[in-house]
């Protein structure tokens, strides 16, 4: 939200009150008050008929600061509010000098100026990361009512990131950031998950502690500055310090929450029945036998909406035109070892069997004078289920146990998105405009707390398409309506990435486009939408979580071509061996918040080519992948220094340097990081086994005196492996602990070696094989 007309002159009706200068600076044990005039002070009369803003600074946990920012603060606050994990930490160390104030915890301070001009710095380490300065912090009385605002610095090249899952350009410096949930798919503006946390590649994250609209002007309004204002008459925020990015994402998901891990079976291929096709249970059996007999590796069959009849959702009741007998029905399905998913929304259509029931008991969102809020726009006469009333939500996972207990695995928390902030009347009194984006936080907790408590935990996942803050917590998160396009498929990995450094550890998105691209488009293009699929079924398989899924086509690979089945097949039995390896990267987001999906920047930061990166990414801490979005199957990449391998073909590409290849459908750039080490499993068929049994470490470019550490989880989330290797002059060591089970290493693309233990000459490269595979054994390579 902009209030200035350029940098010197206020729009009209815009009258603003800035913090001008600290009037005077409190300090006790724990905080740092500051009450700042809004004008320079010349004399005792100056004081009178002026406006004070108080900034009160304080620190929940190390290396974070909250600043709370307010004008009058005797407004009632109805809520609600983010529930924040506020950790025991050190008691910040708060010192008062001739010249500042400053308040420090851990590594982070910020240090207030004393004089006659505002100025407050938050540095870390010997420098200031941004600042608040002239002009910066204030409110402002407008047209629309009253807004209260802050200004932080930017710095030169400084790249402000994260904001949600925005498919609008992957670096926000430019931008007009709304924080306001909508339905508007992935080639808006607009944003399902609207998250009010940015990070920059200078060492900080700042989130604003505001579940309404928050407006962002990121280097817009202000090039110099990101601004974030709110209406009202108090702001708060975080200041999150880390020396590297992922050191911010662990201290804001220590703050808001980290997310849950996601069972193992999760990760394998899903498959939909799509939006608006027609389907039964001969058509769904019909699909999943014919996915076997063609070698495709399936893992989870979702049931779109139309499980229920038209105009009844949610009833909750399956549809027994096409479903004459759905407990009969999953239990002939689960036979071919697969989960079931179904789709749900918040919403209780008026022909539903349940709206009566919802509205007597109280439990559907009101008018202030008592009626059942309604309108007819997805579903006919529709209400919304008040989740701020616990009764409500009881009601609602009592609906959902009865289809886990008939065989149900997951849901698809769709919608949550189009909540009114008009006319309405929450059971506790929530403020509307604050419940607006809040909402999707309640609905998909509703879920997920019934998976847990029913499936127990690890075992729980929703397929979510809204979210704000602390929704990380329940995983998995999808991009929503994208469409059969490279443009498209471009965006939904922008969203993705941004998402990521918005918290969020897990992510998914429609394989193939939700829907169809326009005639129009495909004739001027001349793009077939298969060779899009096969592109996209890459991207999909080499993301945390993997789901087919359209609107009114099925998105089974052989309604494409025979080619596009065998690429499935490929990426999906790839995904499965790749698990030891994934499941380690899906504990890091559970127990750091470290995300599965991580942008460039985010391992690399000390490597400026790759702040704006955003067509590739990396997948854990050690595979690249560089997205084909070219129907001449070109791909223009970078890899950072070192000799990069790719895991398909061997190729080595040395970095740092572009890269143009070409790549046919069972190709993309897919590289392992220098002196890295990929486990692979020896089941290409499920993504839940035991990953120690058969492991085989595929050793990619050791450089010496490097050590790396090999950790192999099992599917409960426990590390049950470890291995150390080590290079030294020559000689490679791997030494095991915790081994009881058979394992192996690849010495990728070496030729020659000699070892006590044998070694036999692959294609691929130098096979170990310890003598004792079974027990704790030292292999000691010699390199010829």
């Amino acid at each position: 939200m902009k209030f200035t007309d350029g940098y010197w002159e206020m729009r009209p009706g815009h009258v603003p009150f800035y913090a001008t200068q600290p009037h005077e600076i409190e300090i006790t044990p724990n905080a740092l008050t500051v009450y700042a005039a809004t004008k320079r002070l010349a004399g005792r009369g100056d004081t009178l008929n002026l406006p004070l803003i108080t900034v009160q600074f304080s620190a929940p946990m190390e290396n974070v600061i909250r600043v709370r920012i307010f004008h009058h603060k005797g407004g009632r606050n109805l809520g609600p509010k983010f529930p924040l994990h506020q950790a025991d930490s050190p008691q910040p160390a708060v010192t008062d000098e001739e010249q500042f104030a400053t308040l420090t915890s851990g590594k982070l301070s910020v240090r207030v100026h004393k004089g006659d001009a505002w100025r407050v710095e938050y540095q870390a380490e010997g420098r200031t990361l941004t600042s608040s300065d002239w002009r910066s912090l204030g409110f402002v009385d407008t047209p629309a009512g009253r807004f209260i605002h802050e200004q932080l610095s930017l710095g030169v090249g400084e790249c402000v990131y994260g904001l949600g899952e925005r498919f609008t350009p992957f670096v926000k410096n430019g931008q007009v950031v709304d924080i306001w949930n909508e339905d508007g798919g992935t080639s808006s503006e607009q944003a399902y998950k609207n998250i009010p946390f940015y990070l920059t590649n200078r060492g900080y994250g700042v989130f604003v502690n505001h579940p309404e609209k928050v407006s962002f002007e990121v280097a817009s309004e202000k090039v110099e500055r990101v601004q974030f204002s709110v209406p009202g008459e108090t702001l708060e925020y975080f200041v999150l310090y880390g020396a590297t990015p992922k050191d911010v994402l662990e201290r804001y998901t220590a703050l808001t929450g980290r997310p849950a891990l996601p069972p193992a079976w999760s990760f394998g291929l899903w498959l939909s029945t799509s939006f608006t096709t027609n389907y039964d249970e001969p058509t769904v059996t019909r699909f999943i036998r014919e996915m076997k007999t063609r070698g495709i590796p399936l893992h989870v069959f979702h049931f779109d909406c139309f499980w229920m009849k038209e105009f009844r959702w949610c009833d909750f009741t399956w549809d027994e035109r096409c479903f004459p007998d759905p407990a009969g029905m999953l239990r002939r399905l689960k036979e071919h070892g697969v989960r079931i998913c179904v789709w749900i929304n918040p919403y209780i259509a008026q022909r539903s069997a349940l709206f009566d029931e919802a509205a007597q008991a109280g439990y559907l969102l009101k008018k202030p004078n008592g009626d059942v809020w309604q309108w007819d726009k997805w579903q006919a006469g529709m209400g919304i289920v008040d989740f701020t009333n616990p009764a409500a939500c009881a009601w609602f996972q009592s609906k959902l146990r009865a289809l886990l207990e008939m065989g149900v695995d997951a849901f698809k928390t769709d919608f949550g998105e189009r909540i009114p902030t008009e006319d309405v009347a929450w059971f506790d009194g929530s403020d509307p405009l604050k419940m607006h984006n809040y909402y999707s936080y309640l609905y998909n907790k509703t879920v997920f707390d019934l998976l847990q408590e029913t499936r127990g935990e690890g075992e729980a996942v929703v397929f979510a398409r809204s979210a704000t803050a602390g929704g990380q917590q329940f995983p998995v998160h999808w991009g929503g309506d994208c469409t059969a396009t490279f443009e498209s498929m471009a965006e939904s990995l922008r969203g993705g990435l941004s998402l990521a450094l918005s918290g969020f550890g897990f992510w998914s998105h429609d394989i193939g486009g939700f829907e169809a691209a326009p005639l129009s488009l495909r004739e001027r293009t001349g793009v077939r939408e298969a060779d899009v699929y096969k592109r996209w079924v890459a991207f999909g398989l080499l993301s945390s979580h993997s789901r087919l899924h359209g609107s009114g086509s099925y998105r089974v690979p052989w309604v494409y071509d025979e080619e596009a089945v065998e690429v499935l097949a490929k990426f999906t039995r790839l995904k499965c061996r790749l698990m030891p390896y994934l499941y380690r990267a899906a504990l890091q987001a559970h127990e750091r918040g470290t995300p599965m999906l991580r942008a460039m920047m985010m391992e690399f930061p000390d490597d400026p080519a790759c702040d704006m990166l955003d067509r590739q990414y990396m997948l854990g801490d050690s595979l690249l992948v560089a997205l084909v979005f070219s129907a001449e199957n070109e791909v223009t990449y970078y890899v950072p220094a070192g000799r990069w391998t790719n895991i398909l073909n061997r190729k080595v590409v040395e970095g740092p340097r572009w890269v143009r290849e070409t790549h046919d459908f069972f190709s993309l750039p897919l590289l392992a990081r220098p002196n890295s080490v990929i486990p692979l499993g020896f089941d290409d068929e499920h993504p839940d086994y035991d990953y120690s049994q058969g492991v085989t470490l595929h050793i990619y470019e050791l450089e010496d005196g490097q050590p790396i550490q090999v950790e192999i989880p099992n599917t409960q989330g426990e590390i049950e492996t470890r291995f150390e290797i080590h290079r030294e002059a020559g000689a490679i060591t791997i030494t095991p602990q915790n081994a009881s089970k058979p394992w192996k290493a690849l010495l990728v693309n070496v030729r020659e070696a000699k070892s006590v233990t044998h070694l036999e000459e692959t294609p691929e490269g130098i096979l170990v094989l310890p003598d004792e595979p079974s027990s704790a054994v030292d292999v000691r390579i010699m390199l010829s």
